[in-house]
């Protein structure tokens, strides 16, 4: 009687531990030791401060993105640092801080949108053209490889004129980033994909269900699909940084979102540029710092991710904690 408690005990945790163990990113920190550990866990808080703050933008932004008064009292331009604006004033007389907060937000909804887009339509042509091959394979993978000479941020430029003359709204700035983006990183998801696909259809269960007549389409998606995304967080972490690194790019050019549309950490760069030989630093160090640290975190979790995913890296990363 007394061994039943403790085995009901002991299975709660081993169902958190396999929860965790199935969950990217707290699996490989289970995984994760020393250096690399450290460089995971401070990826993970640089991404986590900046999810945060655009999530709560509204709420921890003192005034608004392109507001230029409070209290009937203009805020001034080109100000320093001082009680009212704590990090100063930009040339158009706009909060810096402020602009610096709202402006997480617009990142996270550029990356948002060019990772949906990019991972659905990458994976779906990925997994048809793994599965089946044929000409559609050939064709797809072709086309995969001709996208590959595109440069992102021509493109963006480009979409971005067709889209809304290159000057536009909160979301034609982030549809032109996000498209771009969805257009180079596709081949990506549809390479990795595809090859994981070719390998895990060779395998006896899939052969199994074929045989025993399991639907084409619960195949794909209950046997092929579950063990062919091992590779995809590592994807993810590198579309997400390329598409602010995009969205800053065309800011930055005069392509992007309009200032009094929302605010944008490119745009704001594009707009310092002046100030810097006056001596003006306070209007493009937190901007720019931003988006180093976005993209630094950013890149740290990917960099993790990819050696945590690698056995041969992990094996080393171990052997070398041990000794």
């Amino acid at each position: 009687m007394s061994s039943e408690p403790s085995t009901t005990m002991d299975a709660a945790p081993r169902r958190r531990t396999a929860l965790a163990d199935r969950i990217p990113v707290l699996s490989h920190l289970r995984q994760s030791i020393g250096l690399q550990r450290a460089m995971l866990v401070i990826g993970l808080v640089l991404v986590g401060v900046f999810v945060i703050v655009a999530l709560l933008a509204p709420w921890l932004a003192p005034y608004g993105w392109a507001q230029r008064a409070v209290d009937g009292q203009s805020f001034g331009t080109q100000q320093p640092p001082n009680p009212v604006n704590l990090l100063g004033t930009t040339v158009s007389g706009f909060d810096v801080l402020s602009r610096v907060i709202w402006g997480a937000q617009t990142a996270l909804l550029a990356i948002v949108c060019a990772i949906m887009f990019s991972i659905f339509l990458g994976i779906f042509l990925g997994l048809v053209s793994g599965y089946f091959g044929g000409w559609l394979d050939r064709i797809l993978v072709v086309i995969a490889d001709a996208i590959y000479s595109f440069p992102s941020l021509l493109l963006a430029i480009v979409i971005s004129i067709v889209i809304s003359g290159g000057q536009s709204t909160l979301w034609g700035g982030i549809l032109s980033a996000a498209i771009a983006i969805t257009v180079v990183f596709v081949p990506q998801y549809f390479r990795v994909v595809r090859a994981e696909v070719v390998r895990v259809k060779a395998e006896p269960f899939v052969e199994s269900a074929r045989v025993i007549g399991v639907p084409t389409g619960r195949i794909l998606v209950r046997h092929v699909l579950r063990n062919s995304t091992r590779s995809i967080p590592v994807i993810v972490t590198l579309n997400a940084s390329e598409a602010l690194l995009t969205l800053a790019g065309l800011g930055f050019l005069g392509f992007g979102i309009e200032a009094t549309a929302a605010a944008e950490w490119g745009y704001d760069l594009n707009r310092s540029v002046a100030d810097a030989s006056s001596g003006i630093w306070w209007t493009s160090i937190p901007p720019g710092l931003a988006i180093v640290l976005v993209v630094l975190g950013i890149t740290l979790v990917g960099e993790s991710l990819n050696d945590l995913s690698d056995p041969r890296l992990r094996r080393r990363r171990q052997a070398g904690g041990a000794e």
